[in-house]
């Protein structure tokens, strides 16, 4: 593999988690973007206390994409080796984490409209 073009990233991310799979996810993935973008917009700013216990389940997020990922490939962690792997792996929590943020924050406001007082 001389490049590495968004078809080979596409091709490799079917094949690993199989391409209904992957589909998927991506389709969810744009389903919960644009409700938090929606949630935003309508709400016109964050709510702090939703903020807040949104990123307590970062580290949830964070383990649980971990997990997913070593169990798509059939790895464990003692099969982690030099640091690209590591740098992946990190990479792959920090998305974990984040989504799920995004998630609970959105579910929270699609769930219980309103800002930190209680009601717009």
């Amino acid at each position: 593999m001389k490049e590495l073009t968004f078809a080979t990233l596409l091709a490799v991310f079917e094949e690993v988690f199989g391409r209904g799979l992957f589909w998927a996810m991506v389709a969810i993935a744009a389903i919960i973007t644009v409700a938090y973008l929606y949630v935003l917009v309508r709400d016109r700013h964050m709510s702090a206390r939703k903020f807040l216990l949104a990123q307590l389940f970062m580290p949830l997020g964070a383990v649980a994409a971990v997990m997913f990922v070593l169990r798509m490939t059939n790895s464990a962690l003692a099969d982690i080796g030099g640091p690209v792997d590591w740098i992946v792996l990190l990479g792959v929590a920090g998305a974990g984490a984040v989504g799920l943020a995004i998630l609970v924050y959105t579910a929270q406001s699609l769930l219980r409209p309103g800002g930190d007082s209680g009601g717009d």
